[in-house]
C-alpha cells in the first residue's frame, strides 16, 4: 500500500487520484517557507517561496496522506517526481493520521543542498517576496493564502504560514 504525505500545495491540489484522504501529522519537523520555486510559482532570476519540512525536535506538521491504489502508484510517483524536481527528494516518514493509525507515507523534502533553497529569512523578507512572484503554477501568495486556508479548515495550528498570510493580507 502506497501513501503520499502532502504538506504544501498537495493539501488543498493534489492533482492526482486517489483512493482515501486522511489528514494526518508528522511530529519532529517543521514546515519553513525556505524552498525557492522557478518552476511553479516563480520563475528564473525570480523565484517564489513555497514550503520544505526541516527537522525539529518536538515538532509537528499536519497536512494530508492520501492512499493511492496499488494500479496507480507508480504513475503517480513519477508524476510527483517531475512535479517536485526542483530541489526535493523522495523520503519515507512516518504519519500519524486523525483517526489514530500510523501510516508509512512519501512525501518530498528539499534540503539545503539544493541549488534553489533560499533558506532562512524575516515574515517581511519573506513576504516581499512571495507578494512579488508568479509562475506558471500561479501567483506565489495565492499558494501562501490556500495553504493556510487549508490549514485553517483542519484547524491545524503553524504560527509560520498563518504569519505569513497575515503580513500578505496586511500588507496588500
Amino acid at each position: 500500500m502506497t501513501w503520499v504525505f502532502g504538506y504544501g500545495s498537495l493539501i488543498w491540489r493534489p492533482g492526482f487520484a486517489f483512493e482515501e484522504r486522511v489528514v494526518c501529522h508528522v511530529t519532529g519537523w517543521e514546515r519553513r517557507f525556505y524552498q525557492g520555486s522557478s518552476d511553479h510559482r516563480g520563475v528564473p532570476g525570480a523565484p517564489g517561496r513555497v514550503v520544505t519540512l526541516l527537522e525539529e525536535p518536538g515538532g509537528e506538521v499536519w497536512g494530508v496522506a492520501y492512499r493511492l491504489s496499488q494500479e496507480e502508484a507508480r504513475e503517480v510517483l513519477g508524476a510527483l517526481d517531475v512535479r517536485e524536481q526542483g530541489g526535493y527528494e523522495r523520503v519515507e516518514l512516518q504519519t500519524r493520521g486523525e483517526d489514530g493509525v500510523t501510516r508509512e507515507a512519501v512525501t518530498y523534502v528539499a534540503t539545503p543542498e539544493n541549488e534553489d533553497y533560499l533558506g532562512e529569512a524575516s515574515i517581511e523578507e519573506i513576504a516581499a517576496q512571495v507578494r512579488g512572484a508568479a509562475g506558471p503554477s500561479g501567483a506565489n501568495d495565492e499558494y501562501v493564502l490556500e495553504l493556510a486556508a487549508a490549514l485553517e479548515e483542519m484547524g491545524a495550528r503553524d504560527p509560520h504560514v498563518f504569519a505569513l498570510a497575515r503580513a500578505l493580507v496586511h500588507d496588500t
